[in-house]
């Protein structure tokens, strides 16, 4: 399919002049309706800083190898592809990256992004991912707490009720409940975080949902088979 498109791509080219000039550059962000990042005149500011906007340009001196590359690099692109059409114009199709862990640690503040990579925290990305806070390293991040974020998106029933995790080290991390100071939740390490949840999960629905928050200040789950409940 793919090739197809390139070689009509290439061929209306072909009965255009290459003498003549680029007319136009259009994008398409094929998420813009779900989240938008970044504009087009951030794009085009971009292109003619490295010299290579292509609209004015004779359509044989314009470089998409290079427009692709350049867009690529911009920190809110995940896939940028480049060609031509038979009037004259360049057009550019994007993707953004989509974030899936927010970072918060006393010296960084960035996204972990679904390819795992990371990635910056503008002002403009607003999109509502878990978050852990405390002494994380990027490893860790885009490893087991990205691996936590993917399970905890997927997962309804605690979605809504994880606020974030603390990281005091990878042997000790906590969950705080949405919309509760206490209890804290003890995780311990990662391991086996789902269990965890489902054993915690349990409790509550055995009936200490709404006693949980007035009556223990820390549940721990580090152990086999039980809920520690500390008041």
């Amino acid at each position: 399919m793919a090739l197809l498109l390139v070689g009509a791509v290439v061929a209306g080219y072909e009965l255009t002049s290459t003498a003549s000039p680029c007319v136009s550059l259009r994008y398409t962000i094929e998420d813009a309706e779900e989240r938008m990042y970044l504009s087009e005149g951030e794009l085009n500011a971009l292109l003619r800083a490295e010299g290579i906007y292509p609209v004015g340009q004779m359509m044989n001196t314009v470089s998409l190898h290079r427009i692709e590359r350049s867009i690529g690099h911009h920190p809110m692109v995940r896939t940028a592809e480049c060609y031509m059409t038979p009037r004259n114009e360049v057009r550019v199709q994007l993707t953004q990256r989509v974030p899936l862990l927010r970072v918060q640690t006393p010296h960084e503040h960035y996204l972990i992004d679904t390819d795992r990579r990371v990635m910056q925290a503008r002002a403009a990305v607003r999109d509502s991912v878990p978050v852990v806070a405390g002494n994380i390293s990027p490893t860790m991040a885009a490893s087991s707490l990205a691996d936590y974020a993917e399970w905890l998106q997927a997962d309804r029933y605690w979605r809504s009720r994880v606020h974030h995790l603390y990281v005091q080290n990878p042997y000790m991390i906590y969950a705080l409940l949405r919309g509760e100071e206490k209890p804290r939740v003890v995780l311990g390490a990662m391991r086996g975080y789902e269990k965890k949840f489902a054993k915690l999960r349990t409790f509550i629905e055995e009936g200490a949902e709404e006693t949980a928050g007035k009556q223990y200040r820390e549940l721990d789950l580090r152990f086999q088979g039980q809920v520690v409940a500390r008041k």
